[in-house]
Parts: structure tokens; C-alpha cells; sequence
């Protein structure tokens, strides 16, 4: 009986014992499917600001290095929203939750992130831009995640500065200095914002609720918070077409935002209108806006840097 007890309690040690952490877990730290947009931004506001090709150098350091600062933003991130992602069911798989990823060894992990950013950025661009990031990953960590999150619906808004700074980066990393036109682009970023992702909150506005987490949905409910998408969403639109205005853009460039800001306009509206009749909105209803969101910043950016290299 003893033998047999002793073979029990080995095989259920071995059930329990702690999975190795791969590559794999560690890239999922840095939230690669969040930073493959932001990268967009900063590349394309390198080809705007050279109008044309920035340098190999540059490209891909700046690339690199903010890949490693974003990434060390999500990290951090992760690590100080383990209690309230384990909750969630969009979340509760993560490497910090099921601790895959030690909590220590991911601070340790994100540390060498932020530092090795820094020299990339600097040695291969300039030290301007790698402030930049710099400021990037703190307002996302210290201003969004550990004070606005969980105290404020406008959570999101004043957030979403973090988000909006890889444009300053990848201009000044060309440049050397911030120009009109590149704040510009981080006022469009920054209005774009709550656009994308109080559409992500609608569709999961419950996990919100659950966990406490004061996402505009849960706060100011449903039709509100899409009135407050419906005004970002106008201001978004300006200004993608405001440069052209200032004689930064051609008229291809106006014809091609105007196209994609149609379709935004009709996407939002038809949000609009399902709020407006008092019906719930579903996952479903809010997922075509949450999608095509993230096309369409992309494409804009990828507009602004063609016309700046064909005209």
C-alpha cells in the first residue's frame, strides 16, 4: 500500500509540476498583435517625415528598439493586471496569470527590454526619439494601467497619449525634432483611440464589469459611450484630412482618406442607430467597428507615406 500510495503522489507531483517557460511565452508577454499596429505608425511616420526611404539603419533599428519598448510596456502591464486578467476569460491564459512566466523573471524580462530599447533607438537613431519611447512605455504603465484603469471611465482617453507617442518616435527619429505635421499624427492616433477600443469594451463590457475595471460601457452605459465614439469619431476623421488642408498632402491622399473615412462614418452610424433604438449591443454589432478600426488607422498611415513618396 505504501509503494503504491508513494507512485500516487510522484505521478501527481508530476501533474502539477510548473511548465517550462518557452520563447513562445515570453514573446506573448510584449503583445505582439498590439504592437504590430503601433510599429505601423512608427515606420510610417519615418517615410512621411524622409518622404521617401529613411535608411536601412534607422528602419530597422527604430523597428527593433520599438518593438522592445512597446513590448516592455505589455509586460509591465501584465504583471500589474495578473489579479484582474486570471478573471477574465480574454486574459486568464496568460503567462504572468497561469505563471508560466515567474512574475520575477517577466519584471526581469521587461527591465532588459526598456534598456536595450533605449540604446537601439539612440545608437541608431537618435537620443530624442529614444526618449520618446521612453515616455511611451511610462505613460502606458505608470499614467494608464496603475492609476486611470481602475479609477476612471476616461481611462481609455487620457491613455491613450501612450499609444498615440510611436508617430513622435518614428519622426524623430528621422528629423531629429517634432514638427507640426507630427503632432498632427499623434493627435490622430490619440482620437482614434477610444474609437477602436471602447468598441473592444463594448464587446466584452461584462468580463469589465466583473473584474471592476470602469470601462466606459459598464460606467456611462451603452448609448453614451457610442455618442462619445460618434464625437472621436468625427475629430478622427478631420484630422486625416486637415494636412491635405495645409498643403502637406496631395489630392490622391484626400480622395483615399475620404474613402476610408465613408466607411468608418457608416460603421459608427450603424452602432449609432442600434444604441439609439435602446436595443443591447452585442458582440456581434460592435466587432465590425472594432475591426475595421484597426484597418483603417493602418491604411491611413500607409496613404500618408505613399503620397508622400509618389507626389
Amino acid at each position: 500500500m505504501t509503494d503504491r500510495a508513494e507512485v500516487a503522489d510522484a505521478a501527481e507531483r508530476v501533474t502539477v509540476a510548473p511548465q517550462r517557460a518557452t520563447v513562445r511565452d515570453y514573446i506573448t508577454l510584449t503583445k505582439p498583435k498590439v504592437i504590430s499596429l503601433l510599429l505601423l505608425t512608427t515606420v510610417g511616420a519615418m517615410f512621411i517625415a524622409a518622404r521617401g526611404f529613411p535608411g536601412w539603419i534607422a528602419l530597422i533599428g527604430v523597428t527593433l528598439g520599438g518593438y522592445m519598448s512597446a513590448g516592455a510596456a505589455g509586460v509591465f502591464n501584465m504583471v500589474y493586471d495578473r489579479d484582474i486578467d486570471e478573471r477574465m476569460r480574454r486574459t486568464a491564459r496568460r503567462p504572468t496569470v497561469t505563471q508560466v512566466v515567474p512574475t520575477r523573471n517577466a519584471l526581469v524580462f521587461g527591465v532588459a527590454l526598456t534598456l536595450a530599447s533605449f540604446a537601439i533607438i539612440a545608437g541608431t537613431a537618435n537620443v530624442l526619439a529614444a526618449l520618446l519611447s521612453w515616455a511611451g512605455i511610462a505613460f502606458y504603465v505608470i499614467v494608464y494601467t496603475m492609476w486611470l484603469k481602475r479609477s476612471t471611465w476616461q481611462n481609455i482617453v487620457i491613455g491613450g497619449a501612450a499609444g498615440a507617442i510611436p508617430p513622435l518616435v518614428g519622426w524623430a527619429a528621422v528629423t531629429g525634432q517634432l514638427s507640426l505635421l507630427a503632432w498632427v499624427l499623434f493627435a490622430l492616433v490619440f482620437m482614434w483611440t477610444p474609437v477602436h477600443f471602447w468598441a473592444l469594451a463594448l464587446m466584452i463590457k461584462d468580463e469589465y464589469r466583473n473584474v471592476g475595471v470602469p470601462m466606459a460601457p459598464v460606467v456611462i452605459g451603452e448609448r453614451a459611450t457610442v455618442l462619445q465614439m460618434v464625437m472621436y469619431a468625427v475629430l478622427t476623421m478631420v484630422l486625416t484630412v486637415a494636412p491635405f488642408f495645409l498643403h502637406v498632402f496631395s489630392p490622391a491622399y484626400f480622395l483615399a482618406a475620404l474613402g476610408l473615412n465613408v466607411v468608418l462614418a457608416v460603421r459608427v452610424l450603424r452602432l449609432f442607430q442600434v444604441a439609439r433604438s435602446g436595443r443591447p449591443i452585442d458582440k456581434m454589432m460592435a466587432l465590425p467597428v472594432y475591426k475595421y478600426s484597426m484597418t483603417y488607422l493602418a491604411l491611413v498611415f500607409v496613404s500618408m507615406a505613399l503620397d508622400r513618396i509618389l507626389f
